[in-house]
């Protein structure tokens, strides 16, 4: 005879109203609360009932990582950098961008061979540093890929515009008087768009993979033909005039290498898709590795080609590319076609972030940091219909009314701090012996750790000051160096038990956390304001919610165990295993 079904946790807002007074007690007992690779492999991911069907192969991955860059990487961001930030030099932007984005992928792709989990960063971050960092680099990732998302939707609207033949990218938004400039203008098209892909990744996802990889193929062409074209109607004195191949300097090729970085969210999304590969340690290092090292090479030849077609001062920042062949080449045709091929690739690309994001709310519902009804599988499609539904709703509201440049000013920073923290935590993993080979002290780890987020912040607050601060470049750049090379001699890194891991550590991760520091810098006073501001707002969040369900939800199941044990010994059979105490580790 079968055990009864466990009762799921309930936790009301009443409940948690009442509970309000033991919060600095539940924050102290559960902001450094981990879990364990074997708890977040098996208990937690358990919690969503059905799990997730196991359909794809590594070639799903690598289209799905091309198809979730490329789009957002051309079309979105390409010709506002090259006519405001960088010039013709976009392309080197593109090239330190993408070898951020390679070091931060590596990092990503050990923890996500050694955990194939959908939840991505926020689990890599959960097993290493505790609950509320991995809530924390969660929710801004979830930020970034809502935000990112509503920014490509309304590109879509500009593209398929042009597409038909309409000389205005905007005349198929609604302007609304009584709105405040920058959110009065209604993009219903994005919209419908978004409810859509939200429709089809409720139904299936290897059929969802399919449609991507048909879509991705011809995107890839079509890639390769605007190339061709580009070049070919192109002139290389385009590229050094009127003001040279960087007008804006050293400082605009970096600038524009933070501001381009949007163009690489979509490759962390194939991690979270780990639940549904057949072989993880195999696929998951050719999908991640191959697709940024692929759409590094589109980007840069894309952005070249552009910029010698068409003198940067002269590019538009709406629908740069269809703008380009029919006002300087005068090919009408091919402005259609562009606007074709750029909307079948934002369509592909919204499908794969969409994908991605819908995963990392799951298994956020999964730790109870939100609602559990979030965390739900359907039995029947094997996907997170719930968060799907949910995200879409969001998502479709933003590309509604905020304008792009709204948008896009708030992504890149969450997505740098999210990268700088699976490469810390992967240091930390690496050189803190943790669990039954003994424990050695964080302590030097940690120490590191601070030292080189400090030269790198020295680094490039020496680079973006004005006055030419050189002799804070060489001091600060030598002690990153001194301290990473002190750090790999003096400090013994354990084996990694992933089957697959980052070569020459700590040199890779550090590279990154250095790069990620860089790039933040680069960004605008009001982006980081408007960080705090979410930043404040999701800590709200977690003290006066997240902290109290994580926290019923442990009681919850500790009391459940002896009535698990009893109900064994009633029936003779075996129940479901408990649930292995939490391993508690201030780092």
């Amino acid at each position: 005879m079968a055990t009864a079904p466990v009762a799921r946790p309930h936790l009301s807002f009443s409940t948690i109203l009442r509970s309000l007074s033991q919060t600095p007690h539940r924050l102290r007992r559960r902001m450094f609360v981990t879990w364990s690779p074997d708890q977040e492999l098996n208990q937690v991911r358990q919690r969503s009932g059905a799990d997730m069907k196991r359909k794809l192969e590594w070639y799903d991955l690598v289209a799905l990582g091309v198809a979730g860059m490329l789009g957002a990487g051309v079309f979105v961001t390409t010709g506002r950098v090259a006519h405001n930030v960088s010039g013709p030099a976009v392309f080197v932007s593109y090239i330190v961008a993408g070898v951020s984005a390679l070091l931060s992928s590596m990092c990503y792709t050990e923890f996500s061979v050694e955990m194939p989990v959908a939840g991505g960063a926020f689990s890599y971050l959960r097993v290493t540093f505790g609950e509320f960092v991995g809530y924390f680099g969660g929710a801004n990732i979830l930020m970034e890929y809502v935000l990112s998302n509503a920014a490509v939707a309304r590109t879509f609207t500009e593209y398929l515009s042009q597409a038909f033949g309409v000389d205005d990218p905007k005349s198929w938004r609604v302007e609304v008087d009584g709105l405040a400039k920058g959110y009065n203008s209604l993009d219903f098209p994005a919209v419908a768009l978004i409810l859509l892909i939200t429709l089809c990744l409720c139904y299936s996802t290897k059929e969802s993979s399919i449609a991507n990889v048909v879509m991705t193929v011809f995107h890839v062409i079509f890639f390769g033909v605007v190339i061709v074209a580009c070049f070919a109607n192109g002139n290389p004195k385009n590229l050094v005039k009127p003001r040279g191949l960087a007008p804006f300097g050293a400082r605009g090729v970096l600038d524009g290498a933070a501001r381009v970085f949007i163009s690489y969210i979509g490759y962390d999304s194939v991690s979270t898709m780990a639940e549904e590969i057949r072989n993880p340690s195999k696929s998951l290092p050719i999908g991640i590795a191959g697709s940024v090292l692929i759409v590094s090479a589109l980007y840069c030849l894309m952005a070249l080609a552009l910029c010698s077609m068409i003198p940067y001062d002269e590019i538009l920042d709406d629908a740069s590319f269809s703008s380009a062949f029919k006002n300087v080449v005068g090919w009408r045709w091919m402005g259609n076609v562009v606007g074709v091929g750029a909307s079948l690739g934002i369509v592909a690309s919204l499908l794969v972030a969409m994908l991605g994001q819908a995963r990392y709310l799951c298994v956020v519902g999964r730790a109870r940091l939100v609602p559990f009804w979030l965390a739900k599988v359907h039995p029947s499609t094997g996907t997170p219909i719930n968060a799907t539904i949910f995200l879409g709703i969001c998502t479709a509201s933003i590309a509604l009314f905020a304008d792009l440049e709204i948008v896009i000013e708030m992504i890149s920073i969450g997505t740098l701090l999210v990268f700088y923290l699976v490469a810390g935590a992967l240091i930390y993993r690496r050189y803190v012996k943790l669990g039954g080979g003994g424990i050695s002290s964080p302590r030097p780890t940690l120490l590191f750790l601070l030292l080189l987020t400090v030269t790198s912040i020295g680094f490039s607050l020496s680079w973006k000051l004005n006055g030419g601060y050189w002799w804070g470049l060489a001091i600060f750049g030598a002690a990153a160096i001194a301290i990473t090379g002190i750090f790999h001699r003096k400090v013994p890194c354990n084996r990694s038990t992933a089957e697959w891991s980052v070569p020459l550590m700590p040199w890779p991760a550090a590279a990154s956390i250095f790069l990620s520091v860089f790039h933040m810098t680069s960004l605008k006073k009001r982006d980081f304001l408007r960080f705090v501001l979410w930043s404040c707002f999701i800590t709200l969040f977690y003290a006066l919610y997240g902290v109290h369900s994580t926290f019923h939800a442990e009681e919850m199941e500790l009391e459940m165990e002896p009535e698990r044990g009893a109900s064994e010994s009633n029936h003779g059979e075996p129940s479901p295993p408990p649930q292995a105490k939490l391993e508690v580790q201030g780092p």
